[in-house]
């Protein structure tokens, strides 16, 4: 995807609530690795107030933490061309995810259940599933649309997280929204198969990493002229989306709109069914402490 592409204008419809927001958000695809070897795909659900959503990704833009209900700060949006990109795909130990502190899980005992967060895949059975959350920088060196790493033109803040309200540093001294992804993995239907005898996770990502230390995250802007702007201007909270709608001038769609909203399979293959592999041939990696 080439991101400079006016993807507003190239799209046909959208399955954000957002009608205007023609983003693109990606994260890897969960799956189940069964004691025989073969590995299934993880369904999504539709998270808290999107129920009825063919699953998919909640996306947040916020100008304060989420727990703020103020949202007050003036932060910059987006611009046309704009991408980047958070995690290590390779990551497969504490140390090496450190620095990308913000891409957790929760083992959702409950629908509404949101800690303790951990960084790598949880270990026990989850009740109502698994949720994963991708939260990008929030300080721009207000030159670069991207970098060849997609990542050096955004950094956090310079001490702690967005969460603190910490300064950014000087290189990147323009203060964004935060982009966050929440995605919530239907695991109930395995929690009646057999799990790993040494107490280890029976996921991983369709990339090949089964510590859960390799979560990623790619973000394309895609909004509409000055629509996203308009609502990072406008001080509103989640739980009052009308507010936020209203007042921003923006446009929103229903549900049943938003899963209309389908391109069908790119490829004819069984991807629902059990498979003998990873796609593309990857294969399940415990990290140092399992190889040999």
């Amino acid at each position: 995807m080439d991101p400079a592409k006016d993807l507003p204008n190239e799209s046909t419809c959208t399955t954000c609530q957002f009608s205007e927001d023609f983003s693109n958000y990606w994260t890897a695809v969960l799956y189940f690795r069964a004691q025989n070897g073969s590995y299934k795909r993880v369904p999504q659900r539709g998270n808290n107030q999107f129920e009825k959503a063919n699953g998919g990704l909640t996306i947040y833009y916020m100008q304060d933490a989420i727990y703020d209900h103020g949202q007050r700060s003036k932060v910059k949006a987006f611009q046309p061309g704009f991408r980047m990109f958070i995690g290590d795909i390779s990551a497969r130990t504490l140390p090496s995810a450190a620095r990308f502190r913000q891409l957790t899980y929760v083992c959702m005992d409950t629908w509404v259940t949101r800690s303790p967060e951990t960084m790598a895949f949880p270990t026990r059975k989850c009740k109502e599933g698994i949720m994963t959350s991708t939260r990008f920088p929030t300080c721009w060196d207000g030159k670069n649309l991207d970098s060849p790493d997609h990542m050096s033109h955004m950094s956090y803040p310079e001490t702690g997280t967005f969460e603190s309200g910490g300064p950014c540093p000087a290189s990147h001294p323009v203060r964004t929204g935060q982009v966050m992804y929440e995605v919530v993995w239907d695991t109930r239907p395995f929690n009646d198969l057999e799990w790993p005898a040494d107490g280890s996770s029976p996921f991983v990502w369709s990339f090949g990493d089964a510590t859960g230390y390799g979560a990623h995250g790619d973000y394309v802007f895609g909004w509409k002229g000055d629509a996203l702007q308009r609502i990072l201007d406008t001080p509103c909270w989640f739980d009052k989306p009308a507010n936020c709608v209203s007042e921003s001038g923006s446009r929103v769609q229903s549900i049943e709109s938003m899963n209309k909203c389908s391109k069908g399979r790119v490829v004819d293959e069984d991807v629902d069914g059990w498979l003998d592999e990873l796609p593309g041939g990857h294969q399940a990696d415990y990290g140092p402490a399992h190889r040999k």
